[in-house]
């Protein structure tokens, strides 16, 4: 995720109501029982969360620990987001097919070729073998520096080459696709991260502020199939500007955003499915509490 900070004008939404009109006196218990029930019915997608206490990126992870977390999730989701293709992450695809959810793999590339060739490599063996309905090349890695664009569209191409009946994309922050139209021209979906959190949106205008990100991305893809692959609200930790973390504020965030995705057909993956606290590095305190369950597993709500 990022801390980018972009401009914001609100503006007029229609459609879906958002949670925090309801009055005051009643809408914990009906924000509640809204997030409850859009729970029980599933969303589109979510971003898996596999590591444990005590773990971070580069441990390698056992098929296990996926497993439980995925039966956790099934009952909820259409699809599973993964973000790497080595140290064990490889498994999260082939377990969210054997439990028959869609996919969105993602190859992690950074500033190491060798270790980006082998998270392509590892992309492009599980899409070739069935697991990839979505293969995502990259997270946020002009934002991070680790390649050029020109780098990372010969990255984009050679997998696009490699798996031709495979859709795949990038992911990056929503404006990225509006000033990259190389980006977009190579992709086959955008696949874009919006985060009003980020941006320092006081909740009230979270829903509008995600809305407008959206309709960024969308106009920028020119046709192109657009998915949101990562939103979410912290229940925990320090606010940034006027974005304040809550379990409450996290409640109604999933429920405005879930409901107005199904209700115009977008794809939305939630970030995240558990809480993790190796991601307090240079997001602050805040970076343990994006989870719907906890870090053992646990409903937070």
């Amino acid at each position: 995720m990022s801390f980018r900070k972009e401009k914001f004008i609100s503006k007029n939404v229609s459609g879906f109501l958002p949670v925090e009109n309801y009055s005051e006196d009643k809408h914990k218990d009906d924000v509640r029982k809204l997030f409850l029930d859009l729970l029980a019915e599933g969303i589109y997608g979510f971003c898996f969360s596999l590591y444990e206490e005590g773990q971070k990126p580069g441990d390698e992870v056992s098929e296990g620990q996926i497993r439980d977390r995925m039966k956790i999730l099934k009952p909820h989701t259409r699809s599973i987001r993964s973000f790497s293709c080595t140290d064990g992450n490889e498994i999260i695809p082939k377990i969210a097919k054997e439990s028959g959810l869609t996919t969105l793999v993602g190859a992690w590339i950074g500033s190491d070729p060798k270790k980006n060739k082998e998270e392509i490599d590892g992309l492009i063996r599980l899409a070739k073998e069935g697991y990839v309905d979505i293969a995502a090349v990259g997270n946020e890695v002009l934002y991070r520096e680790d390649l050029n664009e020109k780098e990372l569209l010969n990255c984009i191409q050679n997998v696009k080459q490699q798996i031709p009946d495979v859709p795949v994309g990038y992911v990056d922050a929503y404006y990225e696709f509006v000033k990259r139209p190389e980006i977009v021209e190579m992709s086959d979906v955008i696949l874009c991260n919006c985060y009003p959190f980020w941006e320092g949106t006081d909740f009230k205008y979270s829903l509008q502020h995600i809305q407008h990100m959206y309709s960024q991305a969308f106009q920028a893809a020119k046709g192109k199939p657009v998915l949101i692959t990562e939103t979410g609200w912290p229940s925990n930790g320090e606010g940034l500007g006027d974005a304040a973390p809550s379990h409450l504020n996290a409640m109604k965030y999933f429920v405005n955003t879930n409901l107005w995705a199904k209700n115009n057909d977008i794809g939305l993956f939630y970030f995240s499915s558990f809480d993790e606290s190796w991601k307090t590095g240079n997001e602050g305190d805040v970076g343990a509490y994006w989870g719907i369950w906890d870090k053992s597993g646990n409903l937070k709500f």
